[in-house]
């Protein structure tokens, strides 16, 4: 009886798995078929495999440009973020301020604000100070996360406080306590933050598309969006980017499941 109700289970978790990545596989099944269209019935492999689609995304369109564009930004985003999240989580977390409840409460409660309710103000800001088709103007409305504050605050709070008391005791101050004794118990949380950070601004596409309108600084969704406006019916060459766009994410998810499963549980958060 045992057994069988392993195999019940197996059988479940493999059709949901199948359901989940058949989307993944149908876009490359697409990207490698010729002419192929989405009214079509699916195939399980097309009779006539090739990369065409890719050749055509590289030689019309300067896409790895955008590839580089995207590469950038979320890479120059994540290491901001981790630096001004952790930084404000070890304040909230370790030091005594007045009102410390009250503020973080308020920066929480900006998670509640639509991000489409700041582009008029934050456009108008960023073309005053004329960083218009910069990519600063891409990074620098991102260079916080009160999700990322958070979640590494949690972490923090899980870490001993006499792991601090005994560090102070031997001389050591805020930033040496900070750098040598917190961040490396952070390990999983901060892996966890970097991957989220990562993948928010790698598919962010409302404020790129607003804030940077120069076609040698699109960034990976603007540069598919405007890909289908162009090849409406090339489906193959569409998917080719969308496969190219996964990639990066895949790779980062495939390293880092471990230390996302960790820093989860270790922060505390359902």
């Amino acid at each position: 009886m045992q057994i069988s109700k392993r195999w019940i289970l197996f059988l479940f978790l493999a059709i949901a798995a199948i359901a989940m990545l058949f989307p993944f596989y149908w876009t490359f099944l697409t990207s490698i078929t010729p002419g192929a269209s989405v009214a079509k019935a699916p195939l399980l492999w097309p009779a006539n495999p090739g990369i065409s689609a890719y050749e055509e995304l590289f030689q019309k369109f300067d896409f790895g440009r955008s590839a580089f564009n995207s590469l950038f930004i979320a890479g120059v985003t994540t290491l901001i973020q981790i630096l001004t999240g952790s930084l404000a989580a070890y304040a909230f977390s370790r030091l005594e301020f007045r009102f410390k409840n009250i503020i973080f409460l308020a920066y929480l409660a900006t998670l509640m604000i639509p991000f489409q309710v700041l582009i008029v103000p934050l456009f108008i800001e960023l073309k005053y100070f004329g960083l218009l088709n910069t990519y600063w103007a891409a990074i620098l409305p991102t260079m916080t996360s009160a999700f990322g504050i958070f979640l590494l605050r949690q972490s923090l709070n899980q870490i001993p406080r006499q792991l601090d008391e005994a560090a102070r005791i031997d001389g050591a101050g805020h930033l040496r306590i900070f750098t040598l004794i917190l961040i490396p118990n952070m390990g999983p949380a901060l892996a966890t933050f970097a991957v989220f950070s990562f993948m928010a601004s790698w598919n962010s596409f409302l404020w790129p598309l607003v804030v940077l309108r120069k076609p040698e600084l699109q960034t990976l969704p603007v540069a598919l969006a405007n890909l289908q406006g162009q090849y409406t019916t090339a489906w193959d060459v569409l998917m080719a980017g969308s496969v190219i766009s996964i990639i990066p994410m895949l790779i980062i998810f495939i390293f880092a499941q471990r230390y996302v499963v960790q820093g989860i549980a270790s922060s505390g958060i359902k």
